[in-house]
């Protein structure tokens, strides 16, 4: 069998989520609680409106997310340690012969067995997911997440070498061991290693590098890369930026557009990692990060629509997502329609 990962821009049968769960992700009080539950169910309501949804919710959330979710939204009941379902969830692949759908299902380990997560459940969740979407599970022994891998559906795929080349996720692979894996479970031929990702994504609670907050694939008759852009040098990615951009330079001749950062450089964590790239691409629609920057907000929806000509381009304001550690794109993970 020859398993390929589809483009996101491709046809999707749904969407997969997971719903907030008490734990270090929540927040320290009531409030703080509130606005993660509503910010997820907000993603999960949009999305619902353009394409089904499924979102895993832990037995102990259930009340929140009877509250808080459009009864457009399916619910499955799974036990969850955390929920950012890109990195929990099985990548989904095709076989491209017999069109049979499959799950691909990495290790996870907490992004690096990170002393503050846990992952005895989460490390389930793949082989949940891949069961209740009727997929064939394509185990690997790569520690690896969704948010770490971005493919053009073409045989290409973006990686950044402090991720899959981390010695606390894979301390025996090399370049060759991990494209080779990329191959026989996406149906990766060439795989473009990126140096690094955004500062902030180095801190103790980043993941170190996942390529979905830095460059993006956008489909299309002509190759397009989105590339995040910190035009503001009082940011240390102005200077990070630049290298990502000459290594995907020397990599392909893909067109790149860039997507400027909005105006905001850091809170109370440091400099902040907030970034358009990090978008979801739904039937017919895009859904995009917002930052409650208007000029920002608006410059990004505007680049989005070029590149994304016919869907419809809306902004949900993804600030409460990226204070706990990613985007929207984070929380989703698309199931290919067969």
């Amino acid at each position: 069998m020859t398993w390929v990962m589809p483009p996101e821009t491709a046809p999707q049968e749904r969407t997969w989520m997971a719903f907030p769960r008490p734990g270090l992700t929540l927040g320290d009080d009531a409030a703080s609680a509130e606005a993660a539950r509503e910010a997820w169910a907000g993603t999960a309501n949009a999305i619902s409106e353009h394409q089904p949804v499924t979102i895993v919710v832990d037995p102990v959330a259930r009340a929140d997310a009877r509250r808080l979710l459009s009864a457009e939204v399916d619910v499955l009941e799974a036990p969850l340690d955390d929920f950012w379902m890109r990195d929990i969830g099985p990548t989904f692949v095709v076989d491209d012969v017999t069109g049979e759908l499959g799950a691909v299902d990495w290790v996870f380990n907490g992004w690096g067995a990170n002393p503050w997560s846990t992952w005895t459940r989460d490390a389930e969740i793949a082989a949940t997911v891949a069961s209740a979407a009727g997929a064939r599970r394509i185990p690997s022994l790569l520690v690896n997440e969704g948010g770490a891998i971005h493919v053009d559906g073409r045989g290409t795929v973006l990686v950044t070498e402090t991720v899959q080349l981390d010695p606390r996720r894979n301390p025996y692979a090399d370049r060759e061991r991990v494209e080779l894996e990329l191959e026989r479970t996406i149906g990766a031929t060439r795989v473009i290693w990126l140096p690094r990702g955004l500062t902030r994504d180095y801190d103790g609670f980043g993941t170190r590098g996942h390529v979905d907050m830095v460059a993006t694939f956008a489909g299309g008759a002509v190759d397009t890369v989105l590339l995040h852009a910190q035009p503001d040098p009082g940011h240390p990615d102005h200077l990070v930026m630049p290298q990502i951009r000459r290594a995907l330079e020397q990599a392909t001749d893909a067109t790149i557009v860039e997507l400027p950062a909005p105006s905001t450089l850091s809170d109370d964590g440091g400099p902040v990692d907030w970034n358009y790239v990090n978008h979801v691409v739904v039937n017919g629609a895009v859904i995009a990060c917002a930052f409650g920057d208007p000029v920002a907000d608006d410059r990004a929806r505007g680049i989005l629509g070029d590149v994304y000509p016919g869907r419809q381009v809306r902004s949900i304001d993804a600030r409460e997502v990226f204070a706990r550690g990613g985007g929207l794109h984070c929380i989703t993970q698309q199931q290919p329609a067969m």
